[in-house]
C-alpha cells in the first residue's frame, strides 16, 4: 500500500508532493514549530485549531495563531465551530490571512469544545455536519478539508457515513484520527476504521493516530490504504521523526539520528523563533514544554526537565539548555 502514496496527491491547484502532514495541535503547532518541522519532508502544514467565535472577537492571540510564513505553502488554517454564521466568517478570515486550504475540525475531543457542539461532538449530528460543510464550501473559493474521528463512541461509530457526507458536500481531503471521541488519546488507534472511510470515498484520505516512526507509518498505510500520514504527538521534541516517516514512505534509506550539535542547533533555532514570534516573556513559558520534549529519553533528562521548567530568565534558559544538549555526546545518542 505504501507505494500508492509515492506521487502525493492533488488538492485544488496544489500538488501535495510529500504525503506526510503535520497534525494541528493546540498550543503546539504555532509558526515557530511549523517552521522547524517544514524542513523535514512534510508536504502540508496545518495551524493549531482556531475557534470560529474567537475570530469574531478579534483577539491578538487569535491573529498570531493564524500567522503564516511568506513561503509557507501549502498551508491550511484549521477552524472549529458549529454555528454556520461564525464558521463561514472564520473561513473568510482564514482566506484573507493567506491560507491555501481551510480545514474544519470535527475531531477535537476536548470537553470545552464538545460542550459547544463543536469538534467531535458534531459527529453525533450528521445533518449538522452536512450543513456546516456546505456553508463553508459555498462561501469560499479555496479547497475545504475536514478532520474527524471515527465516531462519538464505539456503539455510534459512523466514520464511513461521515466520510461520504463530507465528499458529497464538497470536502476535497479528509483526515481520520482512528479513535472515537470517548477514547480521547487512550487505547490504540483503529487503522481498519480509517480504511472504512477510504473505501467510502474517492477524495484523498489521510490517516492519523499512533504513527511514531517509519515502520508504524508503513503499517498504517498498509492496513488503511490511506493516501498519506498525519503525525502529531510523536513530533513533540522530535521533528526528525518526520524525516524518518518521509524516507520510509518514499522507500529511501533511514536517515541518521542527529548529532548532539545538530540537535542543539535545532533547539536553539526553535527557541529563537519562539522569542521573535511571541516575545521573550511568553516564549519563556512555551519553551519549558518544547525544550523538555527535546530532552526526552536522554541521560538525566528528568533532572534537566525539573530544573529547566523552574527557570524564568530567558538567557539562563538558553545557557542551561545549551550546556545540557551539548553534553550529550554522539556515542550516547547513537545508542538510543
Amino acid at each position: 500500500m505504501a507505494h500508492a502514496v509515492l506521487s502525493g496527491f492533488q488538492l485544488g491547484t496544489h500538488h501535495i508532493t510529500s504525503p506526510v502532514v503535520l497534525a494541528p495541535m493546540a498550543g503546539i503547532t504555532d509558526l515557530p514549530f511549523r517552521r522547524i518541522c517544514r524542513r523535514y519532508g512534510i508536504g502540508l502544514t496545518v495551524t493549531e485549531m482556531i475557534a470560529s467565535r474567537a475570530v469574531e472577537q478579534g483577539r491578538e492571540r487569535t491573529e498570531r495563531m493564524a500567522e503564516l510564513d511568506d513561503d509557507e505553502s501549502p498551508v491550511s488554517i484549521q477552524i472549529a465551530g458549529s454555528d454556520s454564521k461564525f464558521v463561514v466568517d472564520a473561513a473568510h478570515w482564514a482566506v484573507s490571512r493567506g491560507a491555501d486550504f481551510v480545514d474544519i475540525n470535527m475531531g477535537c475531543p476536548v470537553k470545552k469544545i464538545c460542550k459547544q457542539v463543536a469538534g467531535s461532538a458534531m459527529l453525533k449530528d450528521e445533518a449538522l455536519v452536512a450543513r456546516t460543510i456546505r456553508a463553508v464550501v459555498e462561501a469560499i473559493d479555496i479547497p475545504v478539508t475536514l478532520k474527524i474521528r471515527t465516531g462519538w463512541d464505539e456503539p455510534s461509530k459512523n466514520v464511513a457515513r461521515i466520510a461520504k457526507i463530507a465528499e458529497d458536500e464538497g470536502i476535497q481531503m479528509l483526515t481520520v484520527h482512528g479513535r472515537t471521541r470517548s477514547q480521547m488519546f487512550n487505547g490504540h488507534a483503529n487503522w481498519e476504521d480509517i480504511a472504512l472511510a477510504k473505501d467510502a470515498v474517492s477524495i484523498p484520505v489521510i490517516g492519523n493516530g499512533d504513527v511514531v516512526d517509519g515502520e508504524s507509518a508503513l503499517e498504517m498505510l498498509r492496513i488503511s490504504g490511506a493516501d498519506g500520514v498525519m503525525i502529531g504527538r510523536a513530533v513533540q521534541g522530535n521533528p526528525w521523526v518526520l524525516q524518518e516517516v518521509h524516507a520510509a514512505i518514499m522507500g529511501l534509506d533511514k536517515p541518521a539520528k542527529p548529532s548532539a550539535q545538530e540537535r542543539w542547533d535545532v533547539v536553539l533555532e526553535h527557541m529563537q523563533h519562539l522569542a521573535s514570534h511571541h516575545g521573550v516573556k511568553f516564549a519563556s513559558k512555551v519553551a519549558r514544554k518544547h525544550v523538555a520534549w527535546y530532552s526526552k529519553g536522554f541521560r538525566d533528562s528528568a533532572d534537566f526537565r525539573g530544573y529547566f521548567q523552574r527557570l524564568d530568565d530567558w538567557q539562563q534558559q538558553l545557557d542551561v539548555a545549551e550546556a545540557y544538549f551539548l553534553s550529550l555526546d554522539t556515542e550516547v545518542m547513537a545508542s538510543l
